[in-house]
């Protein structure tokens, strides 16, 4: 069995590299751009972007320094139990709880409140080259970067010592804190839960992996091009259906995939 303490001690690492990242980011962008007040650039697409690349690297140079042959099965990164149905129905679960919390969020006023707000607004109205920017790195890198350290390396390395449950509970709990603010923050536990449930199931990092970017592209690409909604009665629709859609492919994935005790 494996200790605890070093996959925390790595969290901490990775967590000092984001901050050290950032910084370093932020300096080449005013450096790029010397006539924009550094305030108004952070808050720009190329702030967004410099910000989600930081923390992608953070978290995958942690990874490389602690795992340096970064073995696949290790992180369990290779195919596990899932059918290509029961991939279907985890992107699903995901976009589904991913509506449900936005739509929520929108329902108590909260919709253009805090960091999500921010990039809301940052991505709103982004095409051409920036807005595929934007997928390239708010979907695809920062989705992939996310899960694989949590996931692939937090969540498998608890499981050793831990049950399933505290194991993704810990893993979510510490994702949601990287994120710092706090409502932010209580989306991202939320959503960890159910990338470290579908993980367990699926005895596999990959579905979550693949959820996670699947659910941050479609995000980008709606902010982008659609806005976001904040009216009440559609948001009360979208929360009803989509948590609705959420529990159903929660129940027949368990049912599906549950390893019998």
């Amino acid at each position: 069995m494996e200790r605890v303490w070093p996959v925390f001690a790595a969290w901490l690492l990775a967590f000092v590299a984001i901050m050290a990242l950032s910084i370093l980011a932020a300096a080449a962008l005013v450096a790029v751009y010397p006539d924009i007040p550094p305030a108004a650039m952070l808050r720009e697409l190329p702030g967004l972007l410099a910000g989600a690349i930081a923390s992608s690297m953070g978290l995958l140079l942690t990874l490389l320094l602690v795992n340096r042959a970064l073995p696949l099965a290790r992180l369990r990164l290779m195919p596990g139990r899932e059918t290509g149905r029961d991939l279907a129905l985890m992107i699903l679960g995901m976009l589904a709880l991913g509506q449900a919390l936005d739509s929520l969020t929108a329902l108590i006023g909260l919709g253009n409140h805090g960091a999500l707000g921010e990039v809301r607004r940052t991505l709103a109205g982004a095409a051409g080259e920036e807005l595929f920017a934007a997928v390239l790195v708010i979907g695809v890198l920062a989705g992939t970067a996310e899960e694989v350290f949590f996931r692939g390396f937090m969540q498998t390395r608890l499981r050793t010592r831990w049950s399933a449950r505290w194991a993704v509970v810990a893993a979510s709990a510490c994702f949601a804190i990287m994120h710092l603010e706090w409502l932010h923050a209580l989306l991202a536990f939320a959503l960890g839960l159910y990338l470290g449930f579908i993980t367990e199931l699926a005895g596999s990092a990959l579905p979550a992996v693949v959820s996670h970017v699947v659910n941050n592209v479609l995000f980008t690409l709606a902010t982008a091009l659609g806005g976001t909604v904040l009216a009440f009665w559609p948001n009360a629709v979208l929360f009803g259906a989509g948590a609705a859609v959420f529990v159903a492919c929660v129940l027949v994935l368990w049912r599906t995939l549950r390893v019998p005790a």
